[in-house]
């Protein structure tokens, strides 16, 4: 966009290429699970799926074979809703509302990782982020999630493969973002892209954040059963008494009737994680919820680590 001269940058004009990069993306997606499922039965055969399923041993064909069965889904799972919705806003409010920046100036600061520019990076950072209800990054990011949504749904693979849509980034938050610069939301280049389906670390202070992140998850769900989880970190002092458990109760049946499909939640204490993170070895038996798992902490990488870590302060 910023290297064509006859088109004048904009947020619509970015989200039109951003939308058109996403449909390439799905295609190549479409095209990917295919060529895997060419080939799977020669290197691995699904013999448990081929048991257990009808269509396989009555058609003589491993479950791969397009045909085998009459429904064979793929989940394809969109990550970074966060980094994507944010810098959307940052955009929008700091260039196209506020003009205190121009594009060819955010551009040059994304380039340079925000260089000499901490006040920049900070400023665009400093918006009303996603996560805390009826703010402008919340309404992009529930567009993101319906554009993917409908991207993934509109037709099956060219094989006829049915592709299913969520907001999942299993333990990737470090590999992806190691391959990408710095981004709009004032992230810096190559750190962790934000979590599936959820607000940044930060993104609110004080009471009211968990329940404003799971309302806000619960609104950007993607409606087929491929889930949109849930991070939860809580301090074990929420749930003390029949107050705090009552509170706990609340927050997840009304999370789940809003629409949530799956919740990740570590109750632990921030001075426990905090002196974990310093000695791991000291807390070989520590249990944490990374992500869609559960995992010891000492036996994390030390940037998984972080990650958790900066959820669990944060919130």
């Amino acid at each position: 966009m910023m290297a064509d001269p006859n088109v004048k940058p904009s947020v619509d004009e970015l989200w039109r290429r951003f939308e058109k990069h996403l449909q390439r993306a799905v295609e190549v997606i479409a095209e990917g699970i295919d060529f895997h499922m060419k080939y799977a039965h020669k290197v691995r055969l699904e013999l448990v799926l081929d048991i257990l399923c009808y269509g396989p041993i009555e058609k003589g064909l491993d479950i791969s074979h397009p045909g085998s069965v009459e429904y064979y889904n793929f989940g394809v799972d969109g990550a970074a809703l966060a980094t994507v919705a944010d810098s959307f806003a940052a955009i929008e409010q700091r260039i196209e509302k506020e003009h205190r920046l121009t594009w060819q100036e955010l551009l040059r600061h994304l380039d340079n990782d925000f260089k000499d520019a901490e006040d920049v990076r900070l400023m665009l950072r400093n918006i009303p982020r996603y996560g805390r209800g009826g703010t402008r990054a919340d309404e992009w990011a529930v567009r993101i999630s319906q554009t993917f949504t409908r991207l993934i749904k509109e037709k099956p693979t060219p094989a006829g493969f049915n592709m299913i849509p969520g907001l999942f980034s299993w333990a990737s938050m470090v590999s992806m973002g190691e391959t990408l610069g710095a981004t709009p939301n004032g992230r810096h280049a190559r750190a962790p892209i934000s979590q599936g389906a959820n607000p940044d670390p930060g993104f609110m202070s004080g009471v009211g954040a968990p329940t404003a992140m799971a309302m806000a998850i619960a609104s950007v769900e993607c409606g087929y059963g491929n889930p949109a989880p849930l991070q939860l970190d809580m301090d074990p002092a929420l749930a003390r008494g029949e107050e705090g458990l009552a509170k706990i109760e609340a927050l997840i049946r009304g999370h789940f009737a809003l629409g949530g499909t799956e919740i990740s939640m570590n109750v632990i204490n921030k001075r426990q994680i905090l002196e974990a993170h310093k000695d791991p070895s000291k807390y070989p038996d520590l249990i944490v919820r990374v992500t869609g798992f559960s995992a010891y902490f000492a036996s994390l990488s030390p940037e998984l680590r972080q990650l958790v870590v900066d959820r669990i302060i944060a919130q």
